[in-house]
């Protein structure tokens, strides 16, 4: 389990390139086999899995000191790759590419699997501690709550997709999506806020092999940036602003947890006072 400890923007002002890419960034995806990183702000932990032929089960990891992941847990699972499926406890949950399912507490036993091992599925898992449990449930694309924003004018013109959110699928803090951008928009998240209620993390996907974008972090007045590329996640603390720009169009899901789940609980940082 790769261990990520809380960065203060103390601490972060005095960072370089590679400090930073050590502290915030996450190569999420390992063909055939899970990944797990655990983050100490609100104790989240991110995870990916692509099966290759067998399916592979979520263990919980002797660090967590729990009988089975989902044990004080609950997990949001989106499906980024080729069609596969997800059992809990016994039922099975199939998710094409964009589908998305919610894991409640006490769920014991999640096995993932591809359809087709020429084309893998992705499943990016992020689970925060849960107080109550909810039912597993899943969410198609199509009942995801849909949101307009932005505009060609302003090269941002983007499509959120939510799935688990306060006004939909219940859960205890976690709130799921994704963001598509329009053909000839690059920014996503433009203007910036930050929201010191909860943290955040982003992963990017649907770059090309050199496409890359480049995420731009800190307090409003001091930033700092990571080079992205496909299909790796950054860490957001509640000070940070979070907000790219690419090369290309492209998608990325966004994951929260914290005290609330207001989607617009947001503290905006004007343009004019980002340096």
């Amino acid at each position: 389990m790769d261990i990520r400890y809380a960065v203060s923007p103390l601490e972060y002002r005095s960072m370089g390139s590679a400090e930073l890419r050590d502290a915030f960034l996450i190569d999420v995806f390992k063909a055939g086999a899970f990944s797990m990183t655990y983050c100490e702000v609100e104790r989240k932990i991110v995870r990916g899995v692509m099966p290759l032929g067998e399916p592979l089960a979520l263990a919980a990891s002797a660090e967590l000191a729990t009988d089975f992941f989902c044990e004080r847990r609950e997990l949001g699972v989106i499906n980024l790759g080729g069609a596969g499926s997800v059992r809990v406890d016994g039922e099975v949950f199939e998710l094409d590419r964009l589908e998305a399912l919610y894991v409640g507490r006490g769920a014991e036993n999640i096995v993932f699997a591809s359809a087709s091992v020429a084309a893998p599925a992705a499943f990016y898992l992020v689970s925060y501690p849960a107080h109550q449990a909810y039912p597993t449930v899943k969410i198609t694309r199509a009942e995801a709550n849909r949101v307009e924003l932005g505009s060609l004018v302003e090269a941002n013109a983007r499509t959120i997709y939510q799935y688990i959110h306060e006004r939909g699928v219940q859960s205890c803090q976690l709130v799921m999506g994704v963001t598509a951008l329009g053909e000839g928009s690059v920014w996503n998240t433009m203007p910036c806020h930050t929201h010191m209620r909860r943290s955040e993390v982003y992963l990017y996907f649907d770059l090309d092999e050199v496409g890359r974008v480049f995420h731009f972090m800190g307090p409003g007045e001091e930033t700092r940036h990571l080079v992205v590329a496909n299909r790796q996640a950054v860490l957001s603390p509640p000070w940070s602003i979070h907000c790219g720009c690419g090369k290309q169009a492209y998608h990325f899901c966004w994951a929260m947890g914290g005290e609330n789940q207001r989607f617009d609980d947001m503290d905006a940082v004007p343009w004019d006072a980002m340096r």
